[in-house]
């Protein structure tokens, strides 16, 4: 288990990295606005779970592949970058209620179109969230203490429930301006523009990322 030293420290970087903005905070904005609070909520439920894989497949080592493998390094990027930029243009070209025709096939694109769903796998696919664990966690576990698999996980949920704490908070805030938008239809249209050029812009991103950085 880190000392007491170093768990000032790594709360303090948890903290920054908790509220710097990020594809999985813009990832919520988005959605917060288009959606309400309640689909604001259910993509901070979504990112969590995804962050929480990463923080598993960390622990267990897969994430190294990830850091040492440019070509998984680049597979997981490109695939992480096309499902952001497929997202960004649903959002544009949505209907005016974002609600797709009952039919026969209405269970699976609702859920296909799910903000817990779509939370899930944007952050599983964005290989810069298994990289910052990677390069932060190692250096609070000492083997010789604990167990150095538990007390990675330990870390990587705290870090997690920090950054889900950041993320609620801008779902709350975002949701209740999404909310007076859409009772507005120019500015709804708008919005929806701006959510789904957001997600293009986050697929940009995590396409140009470079290994490591």
């Amino acid at each position: 288990m880190p000392g007491l030293a170093e768990w000032f420290v790594f709360l303090g970087t948890a903290a920054l990295f908790a509220v710097s903005p990020g594809p999985g905070m813009l990832y919520v904005l988005a959605r917060s606005l288009r959606g309400g609070r309640g689909e604001g909520v259910r993509s901070v439920l979504g990112n969590g779970i995804g962050a929480c894989l990463h923080v598993v497949a960390a622990a267990l080592g897969l994430s190294a592949l990830l850091a040492t493998s440019v070509v998984a390094f680049t597979v997981v990027k490109f695939a992480g970058a096309a499902y952001l930029v497929g997202l960004g243009l649903y959002l544009m070209f949505q209907r005016r209620h974002g609600e797709p025709p009952v039919d026969a096939g209405g269970r699976t694109r609702r859920l296909a179109t799910s903000p817990l769903l779509q939370g899930i796998l944007s952050e599983v696919l964005n290989p810069k969230t298994a990289l910052y664990f990677m390069a932060l966690l190692p250096h609070f576990v000492h083997p010789e203490r604990a167990p150095a698999a538990l007390v990675f996980v330990l870390l990587g949920l705290i870090a997690v429930a920090m950054a889900l704490v950041a993320d609620l908070v801008i779902a709350l805030f975002a949701g209740g301006i999404g909310a007076r938008l859409r009772r507005n239809p120019r500015w709804w249209s708008r919005q929806r523009l701006a959510s789904g050029a957001t997600m293009i812009g986050l697929g940009g991103f995590v396409a140009v990322a470079e290994q490591g950085t």
